[in-house]
This record gives structure tokens, sequence and C-alpha cells, in this order.
């Protein structure tokens, strides 16, 4: 059994950056991949980011350039800075783990990027 933990949400304007973190607990040892998801209002889930216990990411193209994901994997933690937001990042985000045979989520934050 896993547990996840995000927090870093908020309010920002277009251009401005935030940083989203979370804490993983529990049966940890077998973690694979952790991400990053979001899903706004009338819209599918996407994937946002991942990244592997051997620190290869992989982001979704509205992102690249401008989200950072990492992880520490001493602490189980695992990041997202996310920088030049835009109203169409404004979503629910979701921390997700991964073993070979469950997911774990995390309970949301809510971004919202807003003049």
């Amino acid at each position: 059994q896993v547990q996840l933990v995000d927090s870093g949400g908020g309010l920002v304007q277009p251009g401005g950056s935030l940083r989203l973190s979370c804490a993983a607990s529990g049966s940890i040892f077998s973690l694979y991949a952790m991400g990053w998801y979001r899903q706004a209002p009338g819209k599918q889930r996407e994937l946002v980011a991942t990244i592997s216990r051997g620190y290869s990411t992989n982001y979704a193209d509205s992102v690249k350039g401008r989200f950072i994901i990492s992880r520490d994997n001493a602490k189980n933690t695992v990041a997202l800075q996310m920088n030049s937001l835009k109203p169409e990042d404004t979503a629910v985000y979701f921390c997700h783990a991964g073993t070979a045979h469950s997911d774990y989520w995390g309970q949301g934050t809510q971004v919202t990027v807003s003049s």
C-alpha cells in the first residue's frame, strides 16, 4: 500500500510559476515511474510528465520547455516546476506512482492560471 500526498497548487497570473510537490509513503520500495497528470473540466485526464527511477523524463508536448519534473529517491518525493504558465494549464493536477501491479494517485491539487 502506497499513499501519495500532493500539494503546491494555487492561483497564478499568466507567465507566472508554481512548484508542485508529492510525497510518497508506505510500501514504496517497489515504485518505478512517478509523474503528474492533470484534468480540466470537460476534458480527459492527460499525462503531463513522468520520471523513472533512473531519472529518465518524458513530457507532454504542450509543456515541453516550460515544466521540469524531478524526484528524490531517498526522500520518496517528486516535484513539478511549472514556468511560463498559461491559462490552458488550468486544471487539477494529480501525482501518480506505479509498481509492477498497482497504480497510486494523490488527492489532486488545483492550479488556476488567470488574470
